[in-house]
């Protein structure tokens, strides 16, 4: 009866560790996209005019526009 409460025990704690992990991963993968899109759109978007300050470019007013939801 010990070896089977044992087993039982290791198999709780399996699925809670895959539980955690699950719930990581789909953390992760919810921010990564956004991340992902905003890196290569700041990279993509150089101005012509590369004086300092502010410049409305097409990334800024898509990033206000994600704001305003």
């Amino acid at each position: 009866m010990k070896k089977q409460r044992k087993q039982t025990d290791q198999q709780r704690r399996e699925f809670l560790r895959n539980s955690i992990a699950a719930g990581a991963g789909v953390a992760i993968a919810a921010t990564a996209p956004a991340v992902a899109v905003s890196a290569s759109d700041t990279g993509a978007e150089k101005s012509v005019n590369s004086s300092a300050g502010y410049q409305l470019s097409q990334h800024v007013l898509d990033y206000y526009k994600t704001c305003a939801r």
